[in-house]
């Protein structure tokens, strides 16, 4: 199920951040949409679910996982959004659901980072915070404040949809109140500086500082005896 206006590429003006929430999910339908704002104003763009019928999965392992990534991989490259966000919802599931949203996931992040997009990822009861006010929304709660924000004439349905459109808009008011005080960007890498000081088995102070990092990632730890 799909909700659209006529956009695409050709309608993304100067001043208008566009933005792609994904609801991924381990057996239920993958929820997505594109939500765009200038700063004053919010519009949907385009929204929907993505269901693989039950028998192309049992034919194929990876079925789920092949189709979740090539729709995400159409909707960059049709839409061009500037990010996208995640809701991550990893918390009070059994080990098995865990490892297939967990795959589910991977498949989102790759298509971003084939696409050079940044990827946020929101705790559902942040998203439910940002939207409806309080973290204990229940989906019908979030399918209405979601429509009353982007003036949709119907709600957003079903709710995987309608979560997917309040994730991009939870990113969308995280990224004006970025801008609007000058925080730094939470994607953007930062190299370990710290300074601090050790003794040694001989009792003399040792300087250790953390610069830079190994290959595994890791800070690599300068020290020196004063």
């Amino acid at each position: 199920m799909t909700g659209t206006i006529p956009s695409g590429k050709q309608n993304k003006t100067n001043g208008w951040m566009r933005v792609l929430g994904v609801d991924p999910a381990a057996t239920g339908p993958t929820g997505y949409g594109i939500v765009e704002s200038d700063g004053r104003r919010c519009r949907m763009l385009h929204y929907g679910t993505l269901k693989v019928a039950a028998k192309r999965q049992r034919d194929s392992g990876g079925a789920t996982l092949h189709d979740v990534h090539a729709l995400l991989c159409q909707l960059i490259e049709d839409f061009s959004p500037d990010a996208m966000a995640v809701e991550n919802v990893f918390t009070a599931l059994n080990m098995r659901t865990a490892l297939r949203l967990a795959e589910v996931r991977g498949v989102v992040l790759l298509a971003a980072a084939q696409h050079n997009l940044e990827v946020h990822s929101y705790a559902p009861r942040k998203v439910k915070a940002s939207i409806a006010g309080h973290g204990q929304a229940d989906k019908r709660q979030m399918q209405l404040m979601v429509r009353a924000l982007l003036s949709m004439s119907e709600t957003p349905e079903p709710s995987d949809a309608a979560d997917a459109l309040a994730v991009a808009l939870c990113h969308l008011q995280a990224e004006q109140v970025r801008q609007r005080f000058g925080l730094p960007n939470p994607s953007t890498p930062t190299k370990p500086r710290a300074t601090r000081t050790a003794v040694n088995s001989s009792g003399v102070p040792n300087e250790i500082r953390l610069i830079g990092t190994t290959r595994g990632g890791l800070p690599r730890i300068v020290s020196t005896t004063r």
